[in-house]
């Protein structure tokens, strides 16, 4: 099979979900224009930093193209007279900057592909979806049953991951999906496993799993075939959405969403917790539950994308969980994640913040209890629940499930060993980024403290205390110098000494302790 060329040697494989951060460091004149120049940095490392500039219009263009996302996003508007002085574009430029801020604080928006292109265009150049399509082209040279209708422009929130709409040529009523990624950071099992085990996805079976048609993989990229199912996801029947709408459309600032009834949160909820459990007894490493990463077949959840985590893909809510040290395996990463899938099917949207410090009213306390056991400040700094445990709730232990399918994946004994190791290589990997954000964020602490108005003063307080100190102590030494001369004189006065000049205030600087 002509399936795609193997990746190029030392390929850099880049976790598109470590937040890009943008400052605006200043600005320069040109004949009939301004440029603004910024400093963008990956994650928390000074050393992954550059410089980009950029136009007004370069802003205005990123605004214009995001507007699909139906946000009001604060861009300060264009000004014909008066745009060359010098007030006005140190005023521009804040307002830029707070253009910035805002999209990025925003989760779905932060790693959207219009804002990765505009800040780091020397790594978000390409068109994937021309590459998606020129592999996938490829493919159907050996394999001429399938055709493509179209492509699925921007339904799904990965940039390195391209959805096509498919059907069979001699079945031209049926619709499937195609999806076809690349390999990302935390791919570590073997070219020769990751091909195995991406073609056993077709023989899973499970009732709360969606069902894959085809699976195949090279070196550099997977594709998988499903049926295309017309009702969507979870995530669409919360926010009232359509499937093949761009993903920032459907869920950046829908106009309707609505929270499940409470029947449907605890049937739901209770699918997704045996599908995980299933998962983690069988060894195979998950990690990627969403709202949009379940799919609704009348009233069954099945879950979806098991090759993600095969592919190395980072999860969606990578940047949540980085931040806290106690959720640093596959298993509580899933119990994480469905701490934010239960919010968003109890409330109709994503909480505001992670941890969350208090829950609105719900449709009963016993779901308030499992999001203070997934999502709560103590839960974050302790540790998360197993999913055993949280079948064990009261939310769910009452749950009648009723399915004749029977769970089947078989997976040979050398496969698992692979999967062990490769879920080990992505737990360290996550242990050592969450070291590194939790001391990043301890010097900042210090240097915050030690840098803060209260502490200024503290230490102006210390230094005029020691310098009286030290004054009262020359003070008190002068007469017994005095004194000792005299008596040690053969009689004759001796002239007096003039008291020296007390010392200065100290200037040590005491740091706080890191």
């Amino acid at each position: 099979m002509a399936f795609m060329e193997k990746p190029p040697a030392g390929k850099v494989l880049l976790d598109d979900t470590v937040p890009l951060t943008a400052a605006v460091e200043a600005s320069q004149s040109l004949q009939s224009h301004t440029e603004y120049i910024i400093r963008v940095q990956r994650g928390i490392s000074t050393e992954n930093s550059w410089q980009i500039v950029r136009r007004y219009s370069d802003f205005d263009l990123l605004n214009n193209s995001l507007q699909i996302a139906g946000l009001s996003l604060p861009l300060p508007p264009k000004k014909l007279i008066g745009n060359m002085d010098r007030e006005f574009i140190a005023e521009r430029q804040r307002g830029l900057q707070n253009y910035l801020n805002v999209i990025m604080a925003n989760h779905v928006l932060s790693n959207c592909e219009l804002l990765k292109k505009f800040l780091d265009p020397n790594n978000y150049s390409a068109n994937y979806t021309e590459i998606a399509l020129q592999q996938v082209s490829m493919f159907f040279r050996s394999e001429p049953k399938w055709e493509v209708v179209e492509p699925l422009k921007d339904i799904g929130w990965r940039i390195r991951k391209k959805y096509f709409l498919m059907k069979i040529k001699n079945q031209p009523k049926e619709r499937l999906v195609l999806s076809w990624a690349d390999l990302g950071p935390d791919k570590y099992l073997t070219d020769k496993d990751f091909q195995c085990i991406i073609k056993l996805l077709p023989s899973c079976v499970h009732p709360y799993i969606y069902r894959v048609t085809f699976a195949t993989a090279n070196e550099s990229s997977a594709l998988l075939i499903r049926t295309f199912n017309e009702k969507g996801t979870l995530k669409d029947l919360i926010y009232k959405a359509k499937p093949k709408d761009p993903f920032l459309k459907k869920y950046c600032n829908p106009k309707k969403t609505q929270g499940l009834e409470l029947q449907q949160i605890k049937t739901y909820g209770r699918q997704i917790l045996e599908v995980l459990k299933f998962l983690h007894d069988k060894g195979f490493p998950y990690g990627h539950l969403h709202a949009a990463n379940v799919m609704m077949d009348g009233n069954t959840c099945r879950l979806l994308d098991l090759e993600n985590s095969l592919l190395g893909l980072p999860s969606f809510y990578r940047s949540y969980f980085t931040q806290f040290r106690k959720i640093n395996t596959l298993e509580s990463i899933d119990v994480h994640c469905f701490g934010h899938l239960l919010y968003e099917m109890t409330y109709g949207r994503p909480p505001d913040s992670v941890p969350v410090d208090s829950f609105p009213p719900a449709p009963s306390m016993a779901v308030v209890a499992v999001l203070e056991s997934t999502l709560s400040c103590e839960a974050c700094k302790n540790g998360m629940p197993t999913v055993s445990r949280l079948l064990q709730m009261p939310l769910f232990s009452d749950v009648l499930l009723t399915t004749s399918e029977k769970p089947q994946f078989k997976i040979p004994t050398k496969l698992k060993e692979a999967l062990r190791i490769a879920k080990e290589c992505i737990e360290k990997r996550l242990i050592e980024e969450q070291k590194q954000i939790h001391q990043h964020r301890r010097l900042t602490r210090a240097q915050s403290h030690h840098g803060s108005e209260e502490e200024r003063k503290r230490r102006k307080i210390l230094a005029r205390k020691k310098s009286k100190r030290s004054a009262v102590e020359n003070s008190e030494e002068q007469p017994v110098k005095h004194n000792s001369n005299n008596s040690a004189g053969s009689g004759a006065s001796s002239p007096l000494t003039s008291p020296s000049s007390p010392t200065p205030p100290s200037t040590a600087v005491e740091h706080a302790p890191l």
